[in-house]
């Protein structure tokens, strides 16, 4: 089996039954914020476009670039689709002149001609990507390889169980806007960037335990930021709380616990899997590349400073009316939300910049009411969330009819954030379900999540706890640590009070727990409320 490195989560594999291409994204994604780097546009993608199969793991657009797929990959290819709840993924493909699908049952293994295997696990729940996230397992020839990507299924056994692997490759790197867009002294930042860094490598080290394969490739990031306006975000400066770390990072902290079998992949290595070794060759030697980092970034940055300046004169659209367009777009979306709008449990202000004739800077602000179901003009009052961004943002948000501003504007970090007490996911999720079937399809995900019982009990440390975690039901006896009258779960690093049950991370979602001496339990939690 080959794998052809094709930059960011994206490669190619081959085999002498059919050749699949893998999440290939080249051109600036999230308002022009995100790269690819290594820098992955001059390679020959005219034959790397030439493939029997395409994957696509989910709608992100540092995974399906829509003008990418259309100009360069085969509309002869079979579009292998994960199992996801709304048919967005195939819509968009069928847009772009694809015809041929294959729609994978989730978790069962498909033979294809000439004795390819493959199987495709698909998460579903609302903050799964942009409703939905996928993996992707190949054999061949008894060569296996898991395709991981940015997914976080809570465990790999149903891989694991299909024989051993090969090949793993997964995300190591950050792909958010936490903590950078907050308004927290430096300090805090670093502190908490910092976390989120050690969280991610203890993950991916818990993934990569869990499978115990042959060989690791570090994929799925990081992006860089050429825009001067965010250049900040490179993993450039030391900042041990940047959570943007590169592959040769990755090598360095994998060494430290004692990895030895890590591969890096720049665009246009080529790695040989047999069931016996993997050997690889590189287009530049992969510690030379990373030594000269800056230098490649600061050229890149040059090279690609018309694209993103053409870019952004594409966002103004004056004519639109904001507050008339958010009013018609978000309220009858409040008026149909039932779970969603409880859990945001308050109004969310959009701080809006723009300049008037003069040049001087205009701010509007716009709240969107979800307990009052409207979007109005603020009101001085009180608010627990707030967001300040461009207006043009907004206005092209408005003027695409963009139905989901997670995978736009959040993902972009052109914002900035402030808020009181815990992270709230609920209101991220309802940003990114814009539209009538995403918003039902996340209230009825949370109505029977909500109503779903975790009957079992398992003991960590003192305590005893349930065995599921109450955000997204990851295995506590794998991924929970328990440090004094506190539990972390290690696969999104959320944190419980087990004397309370109170998630500290986040509203709602209480763990039911009691210590191990004790006879009464105490009661599960509600939903946010």
């Amino acid at each position: 089996m080959r794998v052809t490195g094709t930059g960011h989560a994206s490669m190619r594999i081959d085999t002498a039954a059919g050749s699949i291409l893998c999440d290939p994204w080249v051109n600036p994604a999230y308002f022009a914020s995100w790269f690819p780097f290594p820098d992955n546009s001059q390679l020959d993608w005219e034959s790397l476009g030439q493939v029997d199969y395409l994957y696509v793991s989910h709608l992100h657009r540092d995974h399906f670039d829509a003008k990418h797929l259309k100009r360069y990959v085969s509309k002869d290819a079979t579009v292998l689709l994960p199992e996801f709840p709304t048919s967005e993924m195939e819509d968009e493909f069928r847009a772009l002149g694809f015809t041929k699908f294959l729609k994978a049952p989730n978790e069962q293994v498909v033979e294809l001609p000439g004795g390819l295997k493959i199987m495709i696990q698909a998460l579903t729940s609302p903050t799964d990507g942009p409703i939905g996230d996928s993996s992707l397992w190949v054999e061949y020839d008894g060569v296996r390889l898991l395709n991981q990507n940015d997914a976080r299924p809570t465990d790999l056994s149903v891989f694991a169980e299909l024989g051993h692997v090969h090949a793993h490759l997964l995300q190591f790197s950050g792909a958010i806007w936490y903590p950078m867009v907050y308004e927290l002294p430096q300090a805090a930042k670093t502190a908490f960037g910092k976390q989120k860094r050690d969280r991610q490598f203890d993950r991916t080290w818990r993934y990569i335990d869990d499978l115990k394969a042959d060989h690791v490739f570090p994929i799925a990031g990081p992006p860089c930021f050429l825009d001067d306006e965010l250049w900040q975000f490179n993993d450039i400066f030391g900042d041990e709380g940047n959570i943007f770390p590169d592959q040769s990072v990755f090598l360095t902290e994998y060494a430290k616990v004692g990895g030895t079998n890590g591969i890096v992949l720049l665009p246009g290595s080529v790695a040989e899997v047999t069931t016996e070794g993997a050997t690889t060759t590189h287009p530049v030697p992969v510690a030379e590349f990373f030594a000269n980092k800056i230098a490649h970034l600061e050229e890149m940055r040059e090279r690609k400073r018309p694209i993103i300046e053409a870019e952004k004169a594409s966002w103004r659209h004056p004519e639109v009316d904001v507050l008339a367009e958010m009013k018609r777009r978000i309220e009858p979306l409040l008026d149909e939300s039932i779970y969603l709008a409880k859990g945001v449990g308050g109004p969310v202000r959009f701080d809006l910049v723009g300049t008037d004739d003069s040049g001087g800077e205009t701010i509007e602000s716009i709240v969107v009411d979800f307990p009052g179901k409207e979007v109005r003009p603020y009101a001085d009052e009180k608010v627990r969330y707030r967001f300040r961004t461009e207006r043009a943002l907004i206005e092209h948000l408005l003027f695409i009819d963009e139905v989901d501003w997670v995978n736009s504007l959040f993902l972009s970090c052109r914002f900035s954030a402030a808020r009181i007490g815990q992270y709230n996911e609920f209101v991220y999720a309802f940003f990114k379900c814009l539209s009538e079937e995403r918003l039902q399809y996340a209230e009825g995900w949370y109505d029977e999540h909500e109503r779903a019982v975790d009957a079992e009990d398992i003991t960590l440390g003192d305590w005893v706890v349930q065995r599921r975690c109450p955000h997204l039901k990851a295995d506590l006896s794998r991924f929970g640590i328990v440090d004094g009258d506190q539990l972390t779960c290690q696969l999104h690093g959320w944190r419980f009070d087990l004397a309370s049950g109170r998630c500290l991370t986040s509203v709602g979602h209480k763990i039911r727990a009691h210590r191990a001496d004790a006879t009464t339990p105490a009661p599960a939690g509600e939903a946010a409320s």
